[in-house]
């Protein structure tokens, strides 16, 4: 079925499009959001033979990373690039850990809340929308291929969201769905578009060999996807009333312990340690073993604060040491260590007994 897709669907009237450019079409002027992976690309080279000028918007949030390598996707930079098209890029942070607390239209399988984020980034491509006086905004979306945000009733949420209604152009599954403005005005010819949907990526494929464009992979998953991660996200979202970007950036790096009122990252290598000390800020505890290799460790109150009297600070002791004992399971100590623990003011050590494994992996997150 996708072996002439394009062809048989553009090739008597794309021609034609292509020597006598509509004199309408050759003014239209469109946004597209582009995230550099196989489908938001092929929307954005459709609307190039359409003659229509595409400016690309690209949206990171902290949860995702277009400079992942090409083993997630190429970078949109390189993609918009080779595409010729100007794009501009927008990072969602703070607002984006507030709507993570309490989507409205809830999670997916892990802590993914894809119909509010989805809407999110529509209001941005609006807002650039009626910045660059484009006409429309284009999406690389294919109905039915991600469950939770791209079958029809959340498709029609998002766009209610952000008050787009009939102006989202989806031109890879355009003929299974209500026409839209652009198309209705004659901005857009609908027989140039096409009737994708579902999870095969075959269809795709071929349309990028049709169009001489190097297949990128599919763009980088958002780890609020992957299970582990989502865990570590509830975690957060459990003992941290305003999670900040930094609380955010820890998630990704090491292994995470819950101790308490308190949680302990570990880091797995050097990089990592590197990672966990420039993301110390105050109110943390550095831990690292003595005389021996091992990982640093950062101990990160939910309140922020280790001051206390009593049988808080108390407990607050307790959790240090334990806090030790996991550092001293992860050196290279084959017993007993020496751990070395500093608030960035204050330094001292604490002797230490290696915690067993059957203990340890009841707290960890």
């Amino acid at each position: 079925m996708g072996e002439d897709y394009y062809n048989n669907n553009n090739s008597s009237s794309s021609s034609k499009n292509h020597k006598e450019k509509d004199k309408t079409t050759s003014k239209v002027r469109c946004v597209a959001l582009l995230s550099g992976g196989l489908d938001s690309t092929l929307a954005v080279k459709m609307m190039k033979d359409m003659g229509v000028e595409v400016k690309a918007l690209a949206v990171k949030t902290p949860f995702c990373d277009f400079d992942c390598g090409k083993g997630c996707g190429f970078r949109v930079k390189e993609v918009a690039d080779a595409l010729g098209v100007e794009l501009k890029t927008v990072y969602l942070g703070e607002e984006y850990i507030e709507m993570l607390k309490r989507p409205k239209y809830g999670y997916g399988s892990g802590m993914n809340p894809c119909i509010d984020c989805r809407a999110m980034m529509y209001k941005l491509a609006k807002e650039y929308m009626e910045e660059c006086g484009a006409d429309f905004i284009v999406t690389g979306e294919v109905l039915n291929q991600r469950p939770m945000s791209q079958n029809m009733r959340a498709l029609r949420i998002i766009e209610r969201e952000s008050n787009l209604e009939g102006k989202v152009l989806r031109p890879l599954s355009a003929k299974h769905l209500k026409p839209t403005e652009p198309e209705v005005k004659g901005l857009i010819r609908r027989d140039m578009l096409l009737g994708i949907k579902g999870r095969s990526r075959k269809v795709q494929m071929e349309l990028a060999r049709q169009l001489g464009l190097d297949a990128p992979n599919a763009a980088g998953g958002c780890l609020l996807t992957d299970k582990q991660f989502a865990r570590r996200v509830r975690d957060l979202l459990d003992h941290v009333s305003n999670p900040t970007l930094n609380d955010v950036e820890l998630l990704k790096v090491g292994r995470h312990f819950r101790l308490d009122n308190a949680k302990l990252v570990v880091g797995r290598n050097k990089d990592e340690n590197e990672l966990i000390q420039a993301l110390m800020q105050d109110g943390d505890i550095m831990l690292e073993p003595k005389d021996v290799k091992g990982p640093k460790a950062l101990l990160r109150y939910s309140n922020g604060k280790r001051d206390g009297d009593g049988e808080e600070e108390e407990g607050k002791e307790e959790v240090l040491a334990l806090a030790a004992s996991i550092v001293c399971r992860y050196s290279d100590a084959d017993g007993p260590c020496v751990v070395v623990v500093s608030d960035g003011i204050t330094t001292k050590e604490i002797k230490s007994e290696p915690i067993a494994n059957t203990m340890l992996e009841s707290y960890r997150i």
